[in-house]
């Protein structure tokens, strides 16, 4: 049983957050290994995908469709004795105001910090430029940007958090452990963007899984992660020029 659900640990993680992960490892050392330093390189985490706006739309519907396909493997695979799923790592709608204000609080609490140690990296030079969107103007920008910020969310906190901190459970693997793991894990994913983004997202992974394990409900980080995203992806593109600059972005 053991050997069956540590497999199934790795499947899924290999077609979602770990093969993110296992990229992110071979794009910082290519970043690292560069004639360019980290400060004077770049990512973009929304880019467009076809100069044509309404084919530029049908891809990022398809892309955040296609990246859910994890999560309902992961919310199937957790229900497989007949529990469900989303009930079995709370996330269901059964208190949502309490999880609203516990969300607006823990993304208060890593948005605010997060945002200084950007800078901060970014004066270091261990982070790279985040660009948080390089859609062309559309009616469709925003929600999509709103959808895309949901689906990350969805995506990290339920496998990273949720179906990983179950399955390590069903493994016998104690509370350090398993925080560490999913602090790690939700890391390792954002190498890409450089030692800063990797420390910072280790520190939020902490903070998440030990509230999912006294708490045992990932609806709040749900909704914390997706108002981060929100902040950075719509507000990005609303920031002055000047604002920008001052922080280090184009």
């Amino acid at each position: 049983m053991r050997r069956r659900v540590t497999a199934e640990v790795w499947i899924v993680l290999g077609l979602s957050l770990g093969q993110s992960a296992v990229y992110a490892l071979v794009n910082i050392v290519a970043r690292l290994t560069a004639d360019a330093p980290l400060s004077s390189q770049s990512t973009t985490l929304n880019p467009s995908r076809s100069p044509r706006p309404y084919l530029d739309l049908t891809y990022q519907l398809l892309n955040i469709g296609f990246a859910l396909l994890p999560v309902a493997l992961a919310l199937y695979l957790l229900s497989a004795n007949g529990r469900s799923a989303v009930r079995r790592i709370g996330l269901d709608l059964v208190r949502p105001w309490r999880d609203l204000a516990t969300g607006v609080g823990l993304a208060a609490l890593i948005g605010i910090p997060g945002l200084g140690l950007y800078v901060l990296g970014r004066a270091i030079g261990i982070t790279v430029e985040v660009q948080a969107s390089a859609l062309n103007a559309a009616w469709w920008t925003i929600p999509v940007l709103i959808l895309s910020a949901l689906q990350n969310a969805l995506l990290e906190e339920v496998i990273a958090v949720g179906y990983l901190t179950e399955r390590l459970r069903d493994l016998r693997w104690g509370a350090l452990p398993i925080v560490t793991a999913s602090a790690l894990l939700r890391g390792s994913y954002h190498l890409y963007q450089g030692i800063g983004p990797f420390v910072g997202n280790v520190v939020m992974g902490v903070v998440f899984a030990e509230y999912y394990r006294r708490r045992r409900r990932v609806m709040p980080l749900v909704v914390a992660h997706t108002l981060l995203d929100i902040v950075a992806f719509v507000g990005y593109a609303l920031l002055p020029v000047e604002v920008r600059e001052a922080l280090g972005i184009r």
